[in-house]
């Protein structure tokens, strides 16, 4: 968890696309499942998840992927048109969140996940922390 700090700025890789959250997230989890390994280009993702109400602005023009996971709910990517970096995502799972990218917050040199999920589609070169609670698919 990061220490409590009233805002977080996180913006894409040019700085055109820009969101500001209040307080600290509900849960930083660390995704290994195929499409976060697509969408980040790496072998995970990592996803800070802030309550809506405490997104303060986004700013800056986007455009949305949204796909379908298995269990038939969306998952909407936010990206940057100019250069390409997914700054958020909204899922029908959590309506009530916004997950963003761990790499995009300013402030993510103080950040620790919570949990890892989707296990399952882990690299088996990947190791994490080993008192992170660990789960095969999502914790739902």
């Amino acid at each position: 968890m990061m220490p409590d700090r009233s805002e977080h700025l996180a913006k894409c890789a040019c700085g055109a696309l820009r969101l500001r959250a209040s307080g600290n997230p509900d849960v930083i989890s660390v995704c290994n499942c195929t499409q976060c390994q697509r969408r980040t280009g790496s072998a995970f993702g990592v996803g800070v998840y802030y309550p809506r109400e405490r997104i303060l602005s986004i700013e800056g023009d986007f455009k949305t992927f949204a796909r379908t996971v298995e269990s038939g709910r969306a998952v909407t990517n936010h990206f940057c048109p100019n250069c390409g970096t997914t700054v958020y995502w909204t899922l029908d799972l959590r309506p009530h969140q916004i997950g963003v990218a761990l790499g995009c917050l300013e402030d993510a040199g103080v950040l620790r996940p919570a949990r890892v999920v989707w296990a399952q589609h882990r690299h088996e070169w990947v190791r994490f922390a080993e008192d992170l609670p660990v789960f095969p698919e999502s914790a739902s």
